[in-house]
């Protein structure tokens, strides 16, 4: 079952979302616009993002003290922030940012490409992430097989090579269990 990746995009203006949600056109992500640091908070606690676009200068809780809690958060901590603000070009506010954890801070008016470029990484590496995920559980599911059915051998050979005459019919029990057991 492949997940869609999912963008949370953060900011207190209702056309400024509505902008982002159009830079993201066509891209393959979801956009869920939420306009305030609590909202996004919540948003986090019920759905997993690919990518944060995080509005810096909001009222109430600003963007780098919703930040702050993402990356407090175990289950969130991991998830890329890109601060977007209309404030000056003020070499401060970018390194709180990335103080706070920010994988990137754009000043508006940014490139919307440029947006998207990143944005499109960000993706990218959650589905590869998600993939390898996958993989792994697999990998892990197999061991788990791999280790009972050689257990069942080991014990049937040992079953096999005992002096008791219904050896033979338990040896032959063990690897049948076991190969059902392995291959439902």
């Amino acid at each position: 079952m492949t997940q869609t990746a999912k963008a949370l995009l953060v900011d207190d203006r209702r056309e400024n979302l509505m902008a982002l949600e159009a830079i993201l056109q066509g891209l393959p992500v979801q956009s869920v616009a939420v306009e305030s640091g609590e909202a996004a908070l919540k948003q986090l606690l019920v759905e997993d993002f690919a990518v944060i676009l995080l509005d810096a200068q909001m009222p109430e809780m600003d963007g780098f003290e919703t930040a702050t809690h993402i990356k407090r958060r175990e289950r969130t901590r991991h998830v890329p922030i890109i601060f977007l603000t209309a404030a000056d070009r003020d070499a401060q506010l970018a390194l709180r940012g990335y103080a706070v954890g920010a994988v990137d801070y754009l000043t508006k008016p940014f490139d919307p490409w440029v947006l998207r470029a990143k944005v499109s990484v960000f993706v990218e590496l959650w589905v590869k992430t998600r993939q390898l995920a996958a993989q792994s559980d697999l990998v892990r599911e197999r061991d788990a097989q791999w280790r009972v059915l050689t257990d069942a051998v080991d014990e049937a050979t040992g079953l096999l090579r005992s002096d008791d005459p219904d050896a033979r019919d338990r040896a032959v029990e063990l690897l049948e269990q076991a190969r059902w057991g392995a291959h439902p």
